[in-house]
């Protein structure tokens, strides 16, 4: 293709670009919720499911009114309607077979009722019959119930589902707290749409699980995707993407397993700061790659960046580390599997993508200039949403604690930059004996 055919080309993927706008940035957002709380409990023959429903999403069961009031004196037959109803949509399972409820008790509750803050107090309140002067009001009360489970042993795997109000998705939550017989106890949240989530995983389940986890988040994460482009659009062997990426993945990995553990900076402020330092990581190396990038130290840069980024991968993995078990490690290593073998997919179709245009659609040079200046456009804007609602969030205050985290980052960062350095020299070195000097300009 000559020169004369790639400006009308690269005119038309600018303007196009300009006239779609930026990709959706990718928010963490926030919204009114209904909440299940629940425990499930094992002893040596039985395992014990006590569980408390809002009223609202039993849509199924019709109990007796007066006006707005449940008729507590003729809802005993609505109640036994209901656990039947929950004992389906509420399953317990042993070994991948699902158990049947020997038995169920059940009442209707107050909404001011606190008696499941424990265990043994829900499980006293259920089998106590409700007060008939109570004045219980349609959709603002609870169904409480106690379901019974003969088990072969309670050293079995067990998991738990949900498909209470399915059309309510992940606006209705279960709040379960797993009791296993002499082991601590551990909580979990769930809805309809996790499926069957095992109690108690085995290590390979949990690392298969937070494998696919970390696939899933890397390939939904726009932000991430494109500053990974930004990374090797000037770079032109493979010896340099290899050192650049290591250098990204030592990096990131650091701040993960550190926020993994609560040791990333509490306060509303941090995470839309994150937010807004990913877009800006975005713009810059976007810039650096128009003005002209030095190659040989892409990886000082990529390592600072990916610090940033580990705290964003965090937020993806914060949520799910419950369903990790008694297998934090495992999972967290699994996790960070999962963001690579996702970076590699996402290079395998790159890299040969941007071979192409260089050498059909876009002079090299003229190439990456365009591709930075797309991106940088779609950086931009996410940079201008996020950093107004960082501005709008307080700020912490500089005291001897908040100094304190700030010391102990600024150690790791050093330390972390120092594993940076030597990882990506060694990488690339194992495949080209000279040291990186290519410039583009």
């Amino acid at each position: 293709m000559t020169g004369r055919c790639r400006v009308p080309l690269a005119v038309g993927l600018i303007a196009a670009a300009l006239a779609v706008g930026p990709l959706p940035a990718v928010a963490h957002e926030f919204s009114l919720e209904s909440v299940m709380n629940g425990f499930v409990k094992l002893e040596p023959r039985e395992a014990h499911l006590v569980v408390r429903v809002p009223l609202h999403v039993l849509k199924a069961v019709r109990f007796p009114l007066e006006g707005r009031e449940i008729v507590l004196a003729r809802a005993d037959p609505d109640i036994h309607q209901a656990l039947a109803v929950l004992g389906r949509d509420v399953s317990l399972f042993e070994g991948g077979h699902l158990l049947v409820p020997a038995g169920a008790v059940g009442r209707l509750s107050l909404p001011s009722d606190r008696s499941f803050d424990r265990y043994e107090d829900a499980v006293a309140h259920v089998s106590r019959v409700a007060t008939a002067g109570a004045s219980i009001y349609a959709d603002q009360g609870y169904l409480d119930a106690h379901f019974t489970y003969a088990i072969s042993s309670p050293a079995s795997g067990f998991a738990i589902r949900t498909t209470v109000a399915p059309e309510l998705k992940d606006y209705l939550k279960l709040a379960v707290r797993y009791l296993p017989l002499g082991q601590p106890g551990r909580a979990m949240v769930i809805t309809s749409r996790s499926g069957t989530v095992s109690l108690n995983p085995a290590w390979y389940q949990a690392a298969a699980g937070f494998i696919a986890l970390g696939i899933a988040h890397i390939l939904s994460g726009f932000d991430h995707l494109l500053f990974l482009l930004c990374l090797v659009i000037p770079v032109l062997r493979l010896r340099q993407v290899v050192s650049i990426v290591t250098a990204f993945t030592v990096a990131h990995s650091f701040t993960l397993l550190g926020s993994a553990y609560g040791l990333s900076p509490a306060g509303a402020w941090f995470p839309p700061f994150v937010e807004t330092a990913i877009a800006a990581s975005i713009v810059y190396l976007a810039l650096e790659n128009i003005v002209g990038v030095g190659l040989e130290r892409r990886w000082l840069i990529t390592g600072l960046f990916g610090l940033v980024h580990g705290f964003g991968f965090s937020y993806g993995l914060r949520e799910n580390l419950q369903f990790a078990g008694s297998h934090l490690l495992v999972s967290l290593f699994s996790f960070n599997v999962g963001i690579e073998i996702g970076q590699l997919a996402v290079l395998a179709v790159v890299l040969p993508v941007l071979a192409v245009l260089r050498r059909h659609a876009l002079a090299e040079r003229a190439g990456v200039i365009i591709l930075s200046a797309l991106v940088a456009h779609t950086g931009w804007h996410w940079m201008l949403e996020r950093g107004d609602i960082l501005l709008k969030t307080d700020w912490p205050r500089l005291d001897a604690s908040a100094l304190a985290t700030l010391a102990r980052w600024l150690a790791g960062v050093l330390l972390a930059a120092g594993a940076v350095r030597l990882v990506a020299r060694r990488a690339g070195a194992l495949l080209s004996r000279r040291p990186p000097r290519e410039r583009v300009s």
